[in-house]
């Protein structure tokens, strides 16, 4: 059996929260068990033109011209005014003829006090129009500059594209054996860059997947500098990673010269070979070689040359803060770029890929 309470007592009480609901600087409702207004706020009544004087007594659902008659919202406050629920942060549109739409926010508790057979919900409105609407028009405006970055990068592509193809026509024309090697490679450098642009163009995203940015240059480096693909295959391996877009550039002209120094160089008088690009990547770690199975290094070292394309790997290794290490394979040669960022032990792999999501290599 409930507990008597001292109709003085009472009636203090509930005086004295009256007081406090209409006082409030926030919108403030307070209902009965019946989902009837015991109170409402004067900032209620202002911010959604209700007569704080008559609005007592009356349902919820009767409340200015009907628009609080959300039967999402009466289920909710009835559990809650059960105690089987409390409503934290109900996001519900107010719509009333004639006015404009409001988002709102509905924060709805039971009161805890000794009159248990008069059960009081105590509920706080946000209105959060305005912010909502802040936050569409941001997300608008970030939709209509990925849309505009993405035709950028797609005219780009097409210009970088039309650029190597007035390169490559050139090389067919000119006499020069020289000439055309060096009009050649500037085409190839173009066209790694037009590839990279285009991925961007279609994924719409900032970041790169690096298997699928390298398979893709590959194949255009091996249709335009391979004759015989039965005699010459360029192969891509590795893990799947992603990296930015100014990283992944700087990348695949490494790839791009090494590939190019590999077809020139590592299969004389018509030999058969293989040249494979892989990258492994281990959260923010990663490695890219390019090897092949040619006819390897000169045994005398200073008959190495160190040509432009040579210059431009190193330069570019720098960039990218990656060392260059450069070995024999037997036959071949292998030349890594190596990224490190953070060092690792045994062990730390796994560590890497919980706080990055990003896989290891299958062994």
């Amino acid at each position: 059996m409930a507990a008597q309470i001292p109709i003085a007592s009472a009636e203090a009480a509930l005086s004295l929260t009256l007081a406090v609901v209409a006082s409030s600087p926030g919108p403030l409702l307070l209902l009965d068990g019946e989902l009837n207004i015991v109170a409402v706020s004067g900032s209620f009544a202002e911010a959604f033109n209700i007569d704080a004087a008559g609005a007592p007594g009356k349902p919820l659902s009767d409340l200015g011209g009907g628009e609080w008659a959300v039967p999402q919202l009466r289920a909710l406050l009835e559990a809650t005014i059960s105690g089987a629920a409390t409503i934290d942060a109900y996001e519900m549109d107010l719509t009333r003829q004639g006015r404009l739409t409001r988002c709102l926010v509905i924060h709805a508790e039971r009161l805890t006090y000794l009159d248990l057979e008069n059960p009081r919900l105590l509920v706080a409105v946000t209105d959060v129009t305005a912010s909502r609407a802040d936050a569409k028009a941001r997300d608008e405006a970030l939709r209509q500059n990925l849309v505009l970055l993405q035709e950028v990068r797609h005219r780009v592509a097409n210009s970088l594209q039309i650029i190597a193809s007035v390169l490559l026509q050139n090389a067919k024309k000119t006499q020069s054996d020289e000439t055309r090697g060096h009009l050649r490679d500037a085409h190839q450098r173009v066209m790694s860059v037009a590839a990279l642009e285009r991925q961007l163009a279609g994924s719409g995203e900032p970041n790169v997947e690096l298997h699928a940015y390298f398979t893709a240059l590959c194949e255009s480096i091996a249709a335009s500098m391979i004759g015989d693909h039965d005699q010459l295959s360029l192969v891509v391996t590795g893990s799947l990673g992603v990296v930015e877009a100014r990283v992944c550039t700087s990348m695949g002209l490494i790839v791009t010269e090494l590939v190019i120094n590999a077809l020139k160089h590592a299969f004389p008088n018509g030999r058969v070979g293989k040249i494979v690009v892989d990258c492994v990547v281990q959260g923010p770690n990663w490695t890219l070689s390019i090897s092949d199975d040619g006819v390897g290094m000169p045994a005398d070292p200073s008959q190495i040359r160190v040509g432009l394309g040579t210059s431009i790997v190193q330069a570019l290794a720098r960039q990218l803060e990656a060392s260059v290490e450069t070995s024999s394979c037997h036959p071949g040669t292998r030349v890594a770029i190596t990224h490190t960022r953070i060092a690792l032990v045994e062990g730390d792999a796994d560590r890497v890929e919980a706080a990055t999501g990003v896989a290891r290599p299958a062994a």
